[in-house]
């Protein structure tokens, strides 16, 4: 196992694959939740697309503390799990970037189970410790 508090290639080469990511966020009475999700990387933040006023949204809004794990699904012995924070939370480009995610994961190029009412959001988060296993 390694520890940092930077992405290692590992880590970057499973959050820009077409891997689930699991997020942990916290809930209004401490509790933790959990919520599979599709997870993106730009070079310098790891980026979750959701709609507003989810639970997961709402949690992070309160408290930024994030946990995100995520298994290679072909080698299960490669893995990374990140504690850091949710820095920000945007909505410009955030219609694009689910489309590029329901690219990325679906093949397709609209994301397609969108609401009408749905706003959506860009979760920005900051890694703060990284533990990364590779079998490689």
């Amino acid at each position: 196992m390694q520890i940092t508090h930077e992405l290692t290639d590992s880590a970057i080469g499973l959050l820009s694959g077409k891997n689930i990511a699991f997020v942990a966020s916290l809930m209004k009475d401490g509790g933790p939740q959990i919520t599979p999700v599709w997870i993106d990387y730009d070079g310098q933040f790891i980026l979750i697309n959701t709609a507003e006023g989810r639970v997961k949204q709402r949690n992070f809004q309160r408290d930024p503390r994030i946990a995100v794990s995520i298994i290679d699904p072909t080698n299960p012995y490669n893995t990374v799990s990140i504690r850091g924070k949710v820095i920000e939370q945007i909505t410009d480009g955030a219609d694009d970037h689910i489309d590029r995610l329901a690219k990325k994961y679906l093949g397709v190029d609209k994301y397609p189970f969108r609401t009408p009412e749905e706003k959506r959001i860009i979760l920005k988060i900051n890694p703060d410790k990284v533990f990364t296993i590779s079998s490689e």
